[in-house]
């Protein structure tokens, strides 16, 4: 295909982007505790869902682990910024482990509630993807009264036991739509569901999806800069091809750019979900400038100000 003249082409960036506040506190939990208790630190799955970020911690001493048996007695393990089920923190204890807990607070809030609701005899419809890690946590606080909805296909499947006695809850990064025709379905068979006492789903989730509806529909490609395995990165491919983008990609980094993807491209849209360091997204705008794309222009639908506490085990004490 003939590429497009580099005068005319440009790259649209969606902000915010770089670390959203929790991932943000998780990372420097972990840098901090390598800092304070030297390593090895152990850390409990992924700390978050990016392939760099836990290559570099890898570097510098963290040992990540699927479960707590694999971790020696007696030494430091910090729980990861998805959350763990209660159970979890139970081995833990067993095996005398100093736990720190990276959990995101925004997470701890859907724990809060799942066990609020189940206290109060409530039927809770989680829904979220099955085997994520956020969601086998949120489920294991309340596991005799928790069913799992994975889409709006799944409402029609789901019992409980009261129709009057049913609330909902969500993964915290999934998609904004497909929450809302799965909750809007789900009121269809349960017309008394209650609402979560606010909005479940992470405002840096929220934010990236916004953005990425502005660039998508004057886009002919998006970008979008992060792992596999990140569940609010793959959501952005879905967001900015149901937002008009011809096409959409994920790369963990600049090297995963296809030549062909942007070919024919005038406009080429960059994102990045919230677990991805700043200088990712860096590399492959200089990937793209190379290829003629030199222009870029920042498209700010909300500000990200959130900033989250890190958990006291690794505050600095007050002065005085």
């Amino acid at each position: 295909m003939r590429a497009m003249p580099a005068e005319t082409r440009r790259v649209l960036l969606a902000k915010p982007r770089g670390y959203c506040a929790g991932v943000d506190r998780a990372v420097q939990t972990v840098e901090l505790a390598l800092e304070r208790f030297g390593a090895p630190v152990y850390v409990r799955k992924q700390i978050v869902h990016n392939t760099h970020v836990v290559q570099e911690l890898e570097r510098r001493g963290a040992i990540f682990v699927e479960e707590t048996e694999e971790i020696p007695e007696g030494s430091v393990v910090i729980f990861s910024a998805h959350g763990v089920a209660p159970v979890v923190r139970s081995e833990a204890k067993d095996r005398q482990l100093r736990t720190i807990d990276a959990t995101c607070p925004l997470v701890t809030k859907v724990h809060n509630e799942a066990r609020r609701f189940a206290a109060q005899g409530y039927d809770i419809l989680l829904i979220g993807h099955e085997g994520h890690e956020e969601v086998i946590g949120t489920t294991g606080e309340a596991p005799g009264h928790i069913h799992l909805v994975d889409g709006p296909a799944d409402s029609d499947s789901v019992e409980i036991r009261d129709p009057a006695k049913v609330a909902w809850l969500s993964q915290t990064t999934l998609s904004v739509d497909e929450t809302n025709e799965t909750v809007t379905a789900l009121r269809e068979r349960f017309p008394q569901l209650l609402d979560p006492p606010s909005d479940d789903i992470c405002y840096a989730t929220q934010n990236r999806q916004a953005a990425v509806k502005q660039i998508a529909s004057k886009s002919d490609v998006v970008i979008v800069v992060g792992s596999r395995n990140s569940s609010n990165s793959v959501r952005l491919v879905e967001v900015a091809k149901d937002a008009g983008a011809r096409a959409s990609y994920l790369v963990d980094d600049a090297s995963a750019i296809e030549p062909s993807w942007v070919a024919d491209a005038m406009t080429v849209g960059v994102t990045s979900g919230a677990s991805v360091p700043e200088e990712l997204v860096a590399g492959v705008l200089a990937r793209l400038a190379e290829t003629g794309f030199g222009a870029v222009e920042e498209i700010e639908v909300v500000p990200e100000r959130m900033v989250f506490a890190l958990p006291p085990e690794l505050r600095k004490p007050r002065a005085g």
